[in-house]
């Protein structure tokens, strides 16, 4: 019995030693910070109409998420959102044995800051934010267009600059500048 109990207390006394994996803490937004605006996202792309579909997005799942308001100018805000979406590269995968493409990898950067407008100081900004989809062309079988592919990194893009903005530094990482083709 003795042993039993011996064998236990080591057992907890070296578990309880095992040092706990360390998680920062979380950076919340300051308490002034309750409604956001959304500037117009700028696209230094080729594609024509990519920062309007973005920014509704990103308002669409602030409105979702509910946690901030969305206010129509930024006269109104405590915070402001801004961003640039810097490359769009669509790249074919595999071919075919006519040398057509069959499949695509679209990949997406975008540069999102946050602004605290009550003390005019940046709070977070996130270089090269990504999207990333690999899809088979509309015309094989279970294949998609373009524009929906593109509607699905909206998507991935704006759930996570709202969860960089609600739930802070750490939530969201954008990629390495060494990874940014040129």
């Amino acid at each position: 019995m003795k042993k039993v109990f011996l064998i236990i207390a080591v057992c907890v006394a070296v578990l309880s030693a095992c040092a706990a994996p360390y998680t920062p803490a979380m950076q919340i937004l300051p308490a002034n910070v309750r409604k956001v605006y959304i500037r117009p996202f700028i696209n230094n792309t080729t594609q024509y109409g990519l920062e309007d579909k973005l920014t509704l997005q990103v308002i669409d799942e602030l409105i979702r998420d509910g946690r901030l308001a969305v206010v129509n100018s930024e006269e109104q805000a405590n915070g402001v959102i801004t961003g640039e979406i810097s490359k769009y590269i669509l790249q074919p995968l595999t071919y075919d044995s006519n040398n057509v493409a069959e499949q695509y990898k679209l990949w997406v950067l975008v540069t999102v800051s946050f602004i605290d407008k009550d003390h005019n100081v940046t709070l977070w900004t996130e270089p090269n934010l990504e999207g990333i989809e690999i899809y088979t062309d509309v015309t094989r079988p279970g294949g998609r267009a373009e524009e929906d592919v593109r509607a699905d990194i909206w998507d991935t893009l704006s759930r996570a600059i709202v969860k960089r903005t609600v739930e802070g530094f750490g939530s969201v990482t954008g990629v390495s500048e060494k990874k940014v083709p040129q």
